[in-house]
């Protein structure tokens, strides 16, 4: 199994994400991941809220192994073939350990205090969000782009320097079965989403059934999901720490429930269920004041997973 860490970044100073994300990298995470709002999405919108490209560029220079990335970055905010220039720098700037994670988007008032098109509805942001994928895929891949779509247009658009690494992997987050799942098929590397292992199990199968429809081996894409984790000495004691963070942060509906929990034993008997449904790629949430005691807890965490 691979693990990720992500950081959401609401009532984050620099000085505290910094010592942090050293110490994930010193316990053996695989990627490091920054979400990408404006305002701060959990609680209080008026909050403090890092922006993401620049934070995850100051991680490349800090760090030398693990794999960096968005989680997800809001197609809304930025032109793809922005998108696709971010990507590549940072690629450059962390010697090929970019990952380009993309979502359609979903906060409407980060939107509306910036002025940035919301667009008509959750469909439309889709829509964009498929033409714009192929787009930074042929741009990361070194073609020269003319293009004249519903909603954006190139004219001899060329993404110079190419990305350090020749295929710059593309993580698409969400799970809707019309139009997000179609479009991993077609586009995604990586496949990033939320939930218990039989709802990514129900999930999974239409992902396959894209693959099918398109030709693709559904094995080219790997299958990642975020999860609150917190390690303890006893699971009453890992809930007691959980209902802090909830308190402070006040997550997302959906977002405030626990997905493994306890002991190492009782985490990774959590985990192994997801693995039993093909997702092996964890990636732990992590809220300030950052959980360090959890992050110690990795080497032990693979050693009882066998991996």
């Amino acid at each position: 199994m691979r693990f990720g860490a992500a950081y959401w970044v609401q009532r984050t100073g620099w000085p505290d994400l910094r010592r942090s994300v050293l110490h994930a990298e010193a316990c053996g995470f695989d990627d490091l991941w920054i979400d990408d709002h404006l305002l701060s999405d959990e609680g209080a919108w008026q909050d403090p809220k890092l922006e993401g490209w620049s934070t995850l560029a100051a991680i490349a220079a800090l760090t030398t192994r693990p794999r960096l990335g968005l989680m997800v970055a809001a197609n809304t905010f930025r032109n793809p073939g922005l998108t696709a220039k971010l990507a590549t720098t940072l690629d450059h700037l962390s010697d090929g350990r970019a990952i380009l994670g993309i979502g359609a988007g979903w906060f409407a008032r980060e939107h509306e205090a910036f002025g940035l098109d919301f667009g008509t509805g959750f469909g439309e942001r889709l829509d964009r969000l498929a033409e714009a994928v192929p787009l930074v895929r042929r741009l990361l891949d070194g073609e020269r782009v003319t293009h004249d779509g519903r909603f954006y247009r190139f004219e001899d658009a060329i993404c110079a320097p190419r990305p350090i690494q020749p295929h710059l992997p593309i993580l698409i987050g969400g799970s809707g079965p019309t139009k997000t799942l179609p479009l991993i098929a077609r586009s995604g590397d990586l496949w990033n989403a939320y939930g218990r292992p039989d709802e990514l199990a129900a999930s999974d199968a239409i992902l396959r059934a894209a693959c099918d429809a398109v030709g693709r081996d559904q094995r080219e894409i790997e299958r990642t999901f975020n999860a609150n984790v917190v390690i303890r000495a006893t699971r009453e004691e890992a809930e007691r720490a959980w209902r802090r963070w909830v308190d402070a942060h006040l997550p997302q509906a959906g977002e405030d429930r626990l997905s493994a929990f306890g002991t190492v034993a009782d985490v990774a008997e959590a985990l192994d269920a997801y693995r039993a449904v093909g997702f092996e790629h964890p990636v732990l949430i992590f809220r300030t004041p950052f959980d360090h005691e959890t992050m110690d807890r990795l080497p032990e965490l693979r050693a009882a997973l066998g991996s």
